[in-house]
């Protein structure tokens, strides 16, 4: 009985230790804002060209000769051109948007308490013509919702980030897959 007793205190030690240090490495590893993640993002003008006109502007040059006097009576031929002409014309605001076919696939977290949101954005990012990779739960600590890019896919990941309304996009992380872009939803996302 004695021995027993002594291998159960053993055992009780050793686990004490051992939730000792993780919960040292817990509370010094997520302390601090020194992540890459939480640095401030610089905007740049480039990520959100300013449209221009795909159709020449209507001139007020009649397109034929007038035949006879002009009257007060309404003609049958517009003298400018219709307004929902006009209208299809403006519909992207950062200019050509990019085909489905070329985009990449992109993975979605959530990093918030919210159940569900990155299940909910990545059927909205579907909708717009995306393929979602993967859709699951980001732990750390990451400033505000976020898309985040690759080299060589800034304009993809603004695209992206315009069609589920998040207003950030950042380099990718070292951990993050090179060839898809990455989304991580915080608090701070509405939709």
């Amino acid at each position: 009985m004695d021995e027993r007793g002594q291998v159960l205190s053993s055992l009780v030690a050793v686990l004490a230790a051992v939730a000792i240090v993780g919960g040292l490495l817990v509370l010094f590893g997520t302390r601090g804002s020194d992540s890459a993640a939480d640095t401030p993002v610089v905007k740049t003008s480039s990520a959100s060209p300013t449209p221009k006109p795909s159709t020449p502007a209507p001139t007020s040059a009649p397109t034929s000769a007038p035949t006879t006097e002009p009257s007060s009576e309404p003609s049958s031929v517009p003298s400018s051109a219709p307004t929902s002409e006009s209208t299809s014309t403006a519909a992207p605001s950062t200019g050509a948007s990019i085909p489905p076919s070329e985009r990449p696939a992109v993975e979605m977290y959530n990093n918030t308490s919210r159940k569900g949101l990155a299940e909910d954005v990545s059927i909205r990012a579907r909708q717009a013509g995306w393929t979602v990779a993967g859709a699951d739960n980001w732990h750390g600590k990451i400033v505000g919702s976020t898309v985040y890019y690759p080299p060589g896919m800034q304009s993809e990941a603004a695209q992206l980030a315009k069609d589920i309304s998040i207003s950030r996009t950042k380099d990718a992380l070292p951990n993050m897959k090179k060839d898809r872009l990455t989304v991580i939803l915080t608090t701070d996302y509405t939709g």
